[in-house]
């Protein structure tokens, strides 16, 4: 096997090259969860919340989780995996978990495996685009509000489908509404609005995924004194705000510059970011001094 080119499946190192698709219900019937978590400075981060995030969907999808998957259990999976395919600085790593082979529709074994990938980033912390992106809003397809609605699962056909929607029109992303018509999410990530100085987002209750990056924006602006509400948008809240930013464990924050003729601005999404990566830096450098 050539270098950076492993998977990580139930604690064995395998060829990133060999297809995993053969009795996998994941791949069978959407019967998976998983976490798209970010490494920063060669480490997994924030991974507490996502192990505690898919084991609240595994317990909705009655898997039956090992006791073993600890967060400290899948840190040293990562770890390893990280070391395997080189990567010493910025990457994101792929946790996926899901049901084993049996049964078809209904499942023989409530039993779990779970396939982690990992790949490298050109750059270490968070790192905001330069120019904003362009978005509309998405109404093909609504999103159910149910109790799978807030966990990423591994059925992700929505999102595909809003994803050529905005190839079709050249849009960088789509928002995506509930049956209400309701604003929840764009396609891979939350949404925030801030109009006046203060920020907006979507409550879990109208069913957007609870995104880890979402929570840490919101705990990172309530520690910036900046006032934070989770209450139901609608399209004409975008015509009227200030600024529009989307958030995901992966790429942190992205600003929106434009939806419709309406222009945004980035200051305060820009701000939140710089407060995150900061707080990064200087957990380097506390662990370098000790």
């Amino acid at each position: 096997m050539t270098e950076g080119n492993y998977v990580l499946v139930n604690g064995e190192l395998l060829d990133a090259s060999v297809p995993y698709l053969k009795g996998n219900r994941s791949f069978l019937y959407g019967d998976g969860l998983f976490e798209s978590i970010r490494i920063v400075n060669g480490q997994p981060y924030n991974l507490e919340n996502h192990i505690v995030r898919i084991k609240e969907g595994a317990k909705v999808l009655a898997y039956d989780i090992p006791e073993e998957f600890t967060s400290s259990y899948f840190k040293d999976q990562i770890t390893t995996l990280l070391k395997h395919n080189s990567i010493r600085a910025g990457g994101k790593v792929r946790l996926c978990i899901f049901r084993n082979d049996g049964g078809l529709y209904k499942p023989s074994n409530n039993s779990v495996s779970y396939l982690i990938t990992a790949d490298l980033l050109p750059y270490n912390l968070f790192k905001l685009n330069e120019e904003g992106l362009l978005l509309d809003v998405y109404y093909d397809i609504y999103k159910e509000k149910n109790i799978l609605s807030n966990f990423k699962t591994t059925n992700a056909l929505l999102s595909v489908m809003a994803g050529n929607y905005a190839n079709s029109n050249k849009l960088d992303d789509c928002l995506l509404v509930n049956s209400n018509r309701n604003i929840i999410e764009a396609i891979s990530s939350n949404v925030f609005l801030v109009s006046n100085g203060v920020l907006y987002t979507p409550p879990l209750s109208d069913g957007c995924v609870g995104g880890t990056m979402r929570m840490n924006v919101i705990n990172t602006a309530l520690q910036m004194n900046l006032k934070v509400y989770e209450t139901s948008l609608t399209p004409q809240n975008l015509m009227v705000a200030d600024e529009i930013f989307l958030t995901n464990a992966i790429q942190g924050i992205q600003w929106v510059g434009g939806y419709k003729s309406k222009r945004y601005f980035n200051n305060i999404g820009k701000s939140i970011l710089d407060t995150i990566n900061q707080k990064e830096a200087n957990l380097k450098m506390d662990l370098g001094g000790s």
